[in-house]
C-alpha cells in the first residue's frame, strides 16, 4: 500500500497521487505547471485559453507538440463511431447548459458541424472555417494523467495517479479498484486489479443536471444518450482508455478492438452488462 497522498483539484474535479516516498514540492510545482500549460490550451472553460480564441474568430492556430497525440486518437474515434466522438461536440454541449458559466440552462440547439467541413489540421496546425468551440474532455483528462505519469517516471517505480475516473497504476503492489454502480452510488457492481495499466470509467450519473441531461451528447440526435449509462475500460495508456469510454457509449466494442487493445465493461439502461474476458468472475 502507498502510504503517501499529494490531493489537488485539477479540471474541476479532485486528483490524488499516491507514491511510496513524499513528494518533492519542486515536482509538485512541475505537476501543476504542466497542468495549467495543458489547462491553457485545451479547456472551453477559461476565457484565456487557446480553444477559447478559436471560438471567437476563423483562422489559423499553432498547438502545442502534445496535440498531434490527442487529434490523432479523435481522428480515429471519429472515424469508427461515424462522428460521434468529435472534438466539435463543444457547442452542442454548452448549448445544453455545460458551458463556461456552468449556467445549466438549456438553449436550442444547432447540428454540428463535420469534421472536414469546420477545420483542418496540418502537423499542430489548425485551420477553422469559422468559430468552432472544440471539447477535448472525451480524453483529454486521461492524457493529462499520462503526461504526469511521465513527470513521476523519473522519481518513482511505484506510484498510482486517481483523478477522479481517470486511474493508472504503476508498481508491484496490488491496486483493487470497484466500479461504481451508475444508478446506486455507494455501490459498485464488481472489483478489478488494475495492474501497471489504466482505468478509465464514464457514466451518465456524472455531471448531470436538468431533466435527462448530462455531458456525454450524441451529436446525431443532437441529445444526450441513453442506451448505454456506464463505461469502464483498462488499456496501457489513460488516454486511450479515456477514449474508448466515450467511444463505447456509441459503438461496439467488437469495432473499436479491430484497432485498439483493451478490457471493457458496458452497462445498458436496461441493466444488462457486457464485458470482455479480464472481467470475467469480477462482477457481482
Amino acid at each position: 500500500m502507498l502510504e503517501f497522498k499529494y490531493p489537488f483539484e485539477a479540471f474541476g474535479t479532485q486528483w490524488v497521487v499516491e507514491t511510496n516516498t513524499e513528494i518533492a514540492e519542486a515536482l509538485k510545482n512541475s505537476i501543476q505547471n504542466r497542468i495549467e500549460v495543458f489547462d491553457k490550451t485545451y479547456s472551453r472553460f477559461r476565457k484565456d485559453s487557446l480553444v477559447s480564441a478559436i471560438a471567437q474568430k476563423a483562422g489559423k492556430y499553432v498547438f502545442p507538440g502534445d496535440a498531434e497525440r490527442l487529434v490523432g486518437l479523435y481522428e480515429g474515434l471519429y472515424k469508427l463511431t461515424e462522428g460521434r466522438v468529435t472534438p466539435l461536440i463543444g457547442d452542442m454541449v454548452s448549448r445544453a447548459g455545460y458551458d463556461a458559466e456552468y449556467s445549466l440552462q438549456p438553449k436550442s440547439q444547432k447540428p454540428v458541424l463535420a469534421w472536414n467541413e469546420a477545420m483542418s489540421w496540418d502537423g499542430l496546425t489548425l485551420t477553422t472555417t469559422q468559430p468552432i468551440t472544440l471539447d477535448f474532455g472525451a480524453a483529454g483528462k486521461g492524457y493529462m494523467v499520462d503526461i504526469l505519469a511521465t513527470l513521476l517516471d523519473e522519481y518513482f517505480e511505484e506510484y498510482v495517479i486517481d483523478a477522479s475516473g481517470d486511474l493508472l497504476h504503476k508498481g508491484t503492489s496490488k491496486n483493487i479498484v470497484g466500479l461504481e454502480h451508475p444508478l446506486e452510488t455507494g455501490k459498485v457492481i464488481g472489483t478489478v486489479d488494475v495492474q501497471n495499466k489504466s482505468l478509465c470509467a464514464s457514466a451518465s450519473n456524472r455531471r448531470a443536471w436538468g431533466d435527462g441531461m448530462h455531458h456525454i451528447f450524441d451529436p446525431h440526435k443532437m441529445a444526450p444518450t441513453n442506451e448505454i449509462i456506464a463505461t469502464w475500460v483498462i488499456a496501457d495508456e489513460a488516454i486511450i482508455a479515456d477514449g474508448l469510454a466515450t467511444a463505447l457509449f456509441f459503438t461496439d466494442a467488437k469495432k473499436l478492438s479491430n484497432k485498439y487493445d483493451f478490457e471493457y465493461v458496458r452497462m445498458h439502461s436496461s441493466g444488462v452488462v457486457e464485458y470482455s474476458q479480464l472481467f470475467e468472475k469480477k462482477l457481482f
